[in-house]
């Protein structure tokens, strides 16, 4: 009974597909079937299709109807409990099923709580004995996507602290966070503002203060990757406890780049080369890079990689400070 009510395609080179329609997005058509999964074929392949669940069809004038569709011959058939339209199917361009749609009305106006997924962990490691250590790790990482706009957050902590032959001392402590917005302006390029956050107690530094903007462009976006490329100018204070303070216009540059791996691991990862204006022949590099997979509907095990390279740190510091995290967390979406 399942086939009777599945939707027919039939491709102009003979081949027949079964399933169920999910959308027609620019020159594709989405069909889902039972025996291999989601199939993606040209649209101009098409020789003739026919579907009687209801589908939201958009036409070239920007009209939705909705209605089971029919497509012979190059003319497209819509017939709904009220209306029936007819056109060429070149006319078409767009189709959703109902979950298509659905996810759509809902990134026209969305409220400012609406939309955020994202993924939270927490890690604990320790020892006892000889030795007595504690690490604690966390992360969060989220995002908000519109149809126009882009919110992100992040924020990556770590504590740890050791005692051996009883005389006790902190042996890692840092915290990083901020927060970017980037808004299209065309269908590749956008505009893009962050503040970022850092705190660092074994390189001296009480706290950096950045914030900037600049211009992004949308270099790659498939349903399964993107990458944006940016570039701006920021202002950075940067307070160290020595005490120094470092005020200065940087010019920066940088990627970011998302893949989803499997359909149970994604990975995501940010670039940033921050040239001095202000101090010439200064710069520094932040570097991060994440992998999220779920174990269940909401449990994932996160790994998570920072890394601050500063070419001029505070006296008797290092260069580089490399931070990573890993355990168990939950993913999150509203």
């Amino acid at each position: 009974m399942g086939i009777l009510h599945a939707d027919q395609i039939v491709m102009k080179n003979g081949d027949r597909v079964t399933g169920t329609i999910v959308k027609k997005d620019g020159k594709n058509l989405v069909i889902k079937t039972d025996q291999f999964g989601v199939v993606t074929t040209s649209w101009d392949q098409v020789e003739s299709i026919k579907a009687e669940k209801p589908l939201n069809v958009v036409l070239e004038d920007g009209k939705t109807v909705q209605g089971a569709l029919s497509v012979t011959e190059g003319k497209v058939e819509v017939v709904g409990k009220e209306t029936k339209v007819d056109v060429p199917a070149a006319q078409i361009t767009t189709i959703r099923d109902a979950d298509e749609q659905k996810a759509f009305e809902r990134l026209q106006n969305p409220g400012w709580g609406d939309l955020w997924a994202g993924a939270a962990s927490v890690g604990f490691a320790g020892t006892s004995g000889n030795a007595r250590t504690l690490t604690f790790t966390t992360g969060v990482n989220a995002a908000r996507v519109t149809n126009t706009d882009k919110t992100s957050i992040y924020f990556n902590a770590i504590k740890a602290s050791a005692l051996v032959s009883g005389r006790s001392a902190g042996t890692a402590q840092a915290v990083r966070g901020g927060l970017s917005y980037g808004h299209n302006v065309s269908p590749r390029l956008f505009l893009n503002a962050f503040n970022d956050y850092e705190y660092d107690k074994f390189q001296n530094l009480d706290l950096r203060f950045v914030i900037g903007g600049g211009l992004g462009f949308h270099a790659l976006k498939t349903e399964r990757s993107s990458l944006d490329l940016l570039a701006g100018a920021d202002f950075n204070r940067s307070s160290f406890n020595t005490p120094l303070i470092r005020k200065s216009a940087e010019f920066y540059w940088g990627n970011e780049y998302s893949l989803k791996m499997t359909a149970a691991t994604s990975l995501v990862q940010s670039f940033r080369m921050f040239n001095d204006l202000t101090n010439t022949g200064d710069y520094r590099i932040n570097f991060d890079i994440g992998a999220v997979t779920k174990i269940s509907k909401w449990l994932t095990w996160n790994l998570s990689l920072s890394d601050r390279y500063l070419n001029n740190p505070a006296p008797g510091r290092k260069t580089n400070d490399f931070l990573y995290t890993t355990g168990l967390g939950f993913t999150f979406a509203r």
